[in-house]
Formats: structure tokens, sequence, C-alpha cells
């Protein structure tokens, strides 16, 4: 086992060919699909190297311990929620109320894995409540940012609407979870509600604009 001291100088390896990288990426994915299913705790690298199909002594040479692949997830979940959110910002003022609501309903969906992961590691390790505050601040702020362009929405009620999406994006994961579980059609459905809700929203900034 590790000294303490090891672990904490252990940091991951960068690689620096195109392959490596692949390999990295393909090392990941099963990491946040075994930290999702298992818990922090349960999940051994093992596990992680065989869902990867990596050699598990490769799997160290990158990430030399449980510790350090959990840190490069929860950090990798954070750079594409930003990307993602940034990508959607850039073209948020040829956006209507349905083409956002396809965005963030596409984005959750997407990093449906990654964030099941992140919440895992985030409950099994400390400050669970501050990451997860400074991210939902974090996203907050990039949502009323969007709104801000796409729909005019002024900042008070900004910050309104974007805490009520937030709540319904993290409904997605589960939501996808029942579709597959026999009960089709419930993504659309919460698209279609955020369709009208958004609509509603930008229909209202306007009126107030309005002299």
């Amino acid at each position: 086992m590790p000294s303490q001291k090891s672990i904490a100088v252990a940091t991951a390896r960068e690689p620096k060919r195109e392959r490596g990288m692949q390999r990295v990426a393909a090392i990941l994915d099963a990491g946040a699909a075994v930290f999702a299913e298992k818990g922090y705790d349960a999940a051994t690298m093992t596990e992680v190297a065989a869902r990867s199909n990596t050699a598990i002594g490769s799997l160290y040479r990158f990430f030399p311990t449980k510790e350090v692949l959990a840190d490069v997830l929860l950090a990798r979940y954070g750079e594409r929620i930003h990307a993602s959110l940034d990508a959607i910002t850039a073209d948020a003022a040829d956006l209507d109320a349905a083409r956002l609501a396809d965005r963030l309903v596409d984005l959750m969906s997407t990093l449906r894995s990654d964030r099941a992961a992140a919440i895992a590691l985030m409950d099994a390790r400390g400050d669970a409540d501050g990451r997860r505050s400074r991210l939902r601040a974090d996203m907050r702020a990039s949502l009323a940012g969007i709104l801000a362009v796409a729909g005019k929405v002024p900042p008070a009620q900004g910050a309104r609407v974007a805490s009520t999406l937030l709540s319904q994006m993290r409904s997605v994961g589960p939501l996808i979870d029942e579709e597959a579980a026999g009960l089709p059609g419930l993504l659309n459905e919460l698209r279609t509600m955020l369709q009208c809700y958004l609509a509603h929203v930008f229909d209202t900034a306007g009126a107030k604009r309005k002299p």
C-alpha cells in the first residue's frame, strides 16, 4: 500500500502521444462508470482497468492511486460543464426558447455518466457540500448570462429562472433510467416542459421592457 506521503505527492501522468491520450480517455470513461455504479469506496482500480481494457500496470502509470483518478474525474466534469455552457453562451443570441431547452437537456444527457460519478466522488470525500455549492453557483451564473442574451431576461429574474432550470436539469439522468426501465418518452416531456417555461420567461421579460 502506498504511504500517505506518496499519495499526497502522486499526480496523474499526462500522455504525450495520441495513442496514450486515447487510452487515458478510455480509462476516465471507465472510471466514471465504475464510480457512478459502485461509489468511491467500493470501486477498485482493477475493475477500472478491466472495464477500459487496460493493463493494470498501464493504469497505474497514468493514475498512481484511486484518489488521483478521482481528482482528475472531478476536474474533467467541471471542465466539461463549463465548456458546454460556454458553447451555449456563444450561441445564445440565436437561441429561442425551444432550442435553448434542447441544448440544456442535451448537455445533461451527454454528461450523465460524468455527473453521476462526480456526485458519488463528492459524497465520499471531504467538502462535498462546498464543492457542490461552488459548482451550482458557477452554473447558475452561466445560465443567468445565457438568459440575459437569449431572452433579455433581467438579472434578478434570471437568477430565479437559472435556479429553476438547474433543478429540472438534474432530473435528466433519472428520467433516462426510467425510460430504460420501460417508460419511454419522459425526456421529450421534459423538453416540452422546459420549452414552455422558457417561452413564458422570454415573453415576460419582453413585456417588462415595453413602455
